[in-house]
């Protein structure tokens, strides 16, 4: 997939899946992993990013498997921009789509 259109969609992955329930670094790359090819180095300069913006906070959390994990916990901030990040991905994608239909249409 084009890293471009990863870049741009990855602000919004994250955020949609901090409103689901606090999760750590690491789970957020598996899980956006699952649907999109995406290495682990992209996702924590983002997660760095959107904590210092207060549109989630973080906190310590004991773990069985090793150290202490960090997780991080959507704000109320964040619930705004996810919110208005949502509404701007489906005006995008609606005007992609129409355009793509369009050119389509003159193709065949």
């Amino acid at each position: 997939m084009n890293v471009q259109f990863k870049k741009g969609v990855l602000n919004l992955c994250v955020l949609v899946l901090l409103e689901q329930k606090d999760r750590y670094g690491y789970e957020l790359v598996e899980k956006i992993s699952d649907q999109i090819a995406i290495s682990e180095g992209a996702v924590y300069p983002l997660l760095r990013r959107l904590l210092k913006d207060g549109y989630f906070t973080s906190y310590l959390k004991e773990s069985t498997e090793g150290p202490p994990r960090k997780y991080y916990r959507l704000t109320e901030a964040g619930r705004e921009y996810l919110h208005e990040q949502l509404i701007e991905w489906q005006q995008f994608t609606t005007g992609v789509n129409a355009l793509i239909q369009e050119g389509m249409n003159e193709i065949e």
